[in-house]
């Protein structure tokens, strides 16, 4: 790691593009970003993914795997424009790193394989970038692989996806005749010439004359989609049937970032083709921090009164923290996103998330993991400052004078748990250092203990994303970590509404304790959680006696009184109750609370609840049947079969608990010849004798320990 001396730059705020990267594994998203970083001139050298020398996957990790799995940014420019670009992890366990990115960024390139398509992580990242209304471009890859399909992909998008794409160039050839595209804007051919391994020309020439047809047909779709947007422009296309090239840029950028279209290009970025033409679409087509609406927040001590912060240096400093990083040479690094006002270095910010002030020690631009040295950050900038210790992801940075609070980003909960324990003497405080450190980073992954096994848990989104904190610890940490068999993550729920009271009375000679609670629990939809209400009327319970009873309803709900999992979707009314001048307490009435609410559930015919995945496999024909069996082997239903590039696509949802290890065996059952990936849906209700099974085998465990 080393530091780069800043270079002054005098960039307006409209030429500043924060973009990031995203799609399915192995769509070719780093390959695509070190072509980005070369052709703009931040790099000199294009790393590779699979010789490890990728510059956007700098962790050690990354370079053995030859994945992504944090997600890096880096500011480069093109054509006068500043672009921070985030290359986001496309593996489903580091989902968190997708969703903090498409959070703060302003504009997002989706990037699809022209053999895969739509795969399953694709449709997950799309429905992320469309929580936050980001606008997107498409960029179809891997047009030089064997079974590459531009249209397909352009339908597959079209149909599966529901977006309105439309492409801004098409290819001229296929897979090893990939040779270059037609640009639909300027109805030229742009054939790409390879210059040596790291570079390619550009050369513009005529349409070939057995694409000629094509390409009239593509332009016509193209124009016509540009009409539709703007009736001054579709009076002008009825009467003239084309609209010029500056009259179409204009009004793709104003559809793209209205979200109405999704412009789409091509290329094989491997072999450095189509990447100078994809620039061109993110300072064309993507929005600048101006052309995205102002961002909203409210006021601290108040969520109805809402707060509007502007992009420009002129307003009050307002920012978001939405990533942390440990970094062993620079100690704790804090990802912020600019949204208005400066920042400059050494100032006293408010966070007012947490309601204190903090100062800024220094502010360094990234470049994955090398720095550039800031004297200040301003709207539009993404940066990671040195200083912020007690700054949390989602956490609101602002100035103290204009206090506003930013929506927070929201994660999903973990699905799979592992126990981890020391091998080495006395080195107990270092792991739970270590933990906390790496919890802090990745608000995915979650650390606890069970007091029945006497054993620190950790929790996440995957084997995977558990084995790479626990190869962490040991690395960078220095832990001497051993992790234990990874455990599904269930959860437990009522199926009926049910109501009832506890009086928790006990006399012990002295000063007694008295608490008595009237409950009621209902049952919410999947994925609202916990809400707690208070409806007791004429003070039967004294009001700083309610949060008591909230705290004992959560402390029951974190060990369910079923199996021992936490329970979800629920609302807890306390309806009314009684209590004692002398003997009612704090925690007399938490103690109630929490044995009504445990006894209250046990009645509300409880059920366990599973993860369960959307699963692809990607198979040759003739193990179809073998891997159509295997999903239904595993309480797996199937909901699809498709062709795909010559292969069969098998879609369906299995339980993550029948998932493990799976990918070895289903490369054992087609001959290593399969592909398999799986993304979280949801949570479903376990068949009554499975989990009868599971809460045996957990009762029995306990015991034992």
């Amino acid at each position: 790691m080393y530091m780069e001396k800043r270079m002054d730059r005098n960039i307006p705020l409209e030429r500043i593009r924060n973009i990031g990267i995203m799609a399915h594994i192995d769509a070719g998203k780093t390959t695509v970003s070190e072509r980005i970083l070369f052709y703009s001139g931040k790099s000199h050298k294009m790393g590779e993914v699979h010789d490890g020398e990728a510059t956007m996957d700098w962790m050690a990790q990354e370079q053995e795997r030859g994945i992504t799995i944090t997600s890096a940014a880096t500011t480069t420019t093109w054509r006068d424009h500043q672009i921070t670009l985030i290359d986001t992890p496309g593996h489903v366990d580091f989902t968190a790193e997708v969703e903090r990115s498409l959070r703060i960024l302003d504009g997002v390139v989706a990037l699809f394989c022209a053999v895969g398509g739509v795969q399953p992580q694709s449709e997950q990242v799309w429905r992320q970038s469309e929580k936050y209304n980001v606008p997107k471009i498409a960029f179809i890859n891997k047009m030089d692989r064997v079974g590459a399909d531009f249209y397909s992909v352009v339908s597959g998008v079209q149909n599966e996806l529901g977006a309105n794409a439309v492409p801004v160039v098409i290819p001229i050839g296929a897979e090893d005749a990939f040779d270059g595209v037609v640009d639909l804007l300027r109805m030229k051919a742009v054939y790409y010439r390879d210059e040596g391994k790291h570079s390619s020309a550009i050369v513009e020439q005529d349409i070939p004359a057995d694409l000629v047809e094509d390409a009239k047909r593509w332009r016509a779709n193209l124009v016509e989609k540009c009409a539709e947007q703007c009736d001054v422009l579709l009076e002008k296309y009825l009467e003239t049937g084309d609209l010029n090239e500056e009259e179409m840029l204009q009004i793709i950028r104003q559809a793209t970032i209205s979200r109405q279209v999704i412009p789409v290009f091509c290329g094989a970025a491997f072999k450095n083709k189509g990447i100078q033409r994809l620039l061109d679409g993110i300072v064309n087509f993507m929005p600048s921090p101006v052309e995205v609406p102002a961002i909203m927040g409210h006021e601290p001590d108040s969520k109805d009164r809402s707060v509007e912060r502007a992009a420009d240096d002129a307003e009050p400093f307002a920012a978001l923290a939405f990533k942390i990083m440990a970094d062993r040479h620079m100690g704790k690094l804090t990802y912020i996103r600019v949204y208005s006002g400066v920042l400059k270095s050494g100032s006293v910010v408010y966070n007012a998330s947490q309601g204190n002030q903090q100062r800024i020690g220094r502010i360094l631009r990234m470049h994955a993991s090398r720095q550039e040295a800031l004297e200040e950050a301003r709207t539009g900038d993404i940066v990671a400052v040195i200083g912020l210790n007690r700054t949390k992801t989602g956490n609101t940075l602002c100035d103290s004078e204009h206090p506003v609070v930013l929506e927070a980003i929201e994660f999903p909960s973990p699905v799979m748990s592992i126990s981890v324990k020391t091998t080495g003497r006395g080195e107990n405080e270092k792991m739970n250092h270590a933990l906390y450190m790496l919890s802090e980073e990745d608000p995915t992954f979650v650390v606890g203990f069970d007091n029945e096994t006497r054993e620190t848990v950790i929790s996440g989104m995957g084997e995977l994303h558990l084995d790479i904190l626990v190869d962490r610890l040991k690395r960078e940490f220095g832990v001497a970590a051993e992790a234990g068999r990874p455990e599904v993550a269930y959860r437990e729920a009522g199926t009926i509404d049910v109501e009832g009271q506890y009086k928790h009375t006990k006399q012990t000679g002295g000063r007694g304790q008295y608490g008595h609670v009237v409950m009621k629990l209902e049952m919410t939809d999947p994925g609202t959680g916990f809400d707690f209400v208070n409806n007791v009327k004429g003070g039967n319970i004294p009001a700083e006696y309610i949060p008591s009873v909230e705290k004992g309803v959560v402390q029951a709900m974190i060990r369910g009184p079923f199996a021992g999992y936490p329970v979800v979707d629920t609302r807890v009314t306390l309806l009314d109750g009684s209590y004692h001048e002398v003997d009612s307490s704090e925690h007399a009435f938490m103690e109630a609370a929490r044995v009504c609410f445990r006894e209250l559930f046990l009645k509300s015919q409880p059920e366990l609840l599973e993860p369960v995945m959307f699963v692809e496999v990607v198979t040759p024909e003739e193990y179809m049947g073998a891997v159509s069996g295997s999903i239904c082997q595993r309480r797996g239903r199937i909901e699809s079969m498709d062709s795909q590039a010559g292969q069969k696509s098998i879609r369906g949802y299995v339980p993550l608990a029948e998932l493990f290890g799976y990918a070895n065996a289903v490369r054992t059952i087609s001959q290593g010849r399969a592909a398999f990936t799986m993304v979280f849906e949801r949570y479903e209700a376990v068949p009554f004798a499975t989990a009868e099974e599971i809460v045996k085998k957990r009762r029995a465990a306990n015991k034992v320990r």
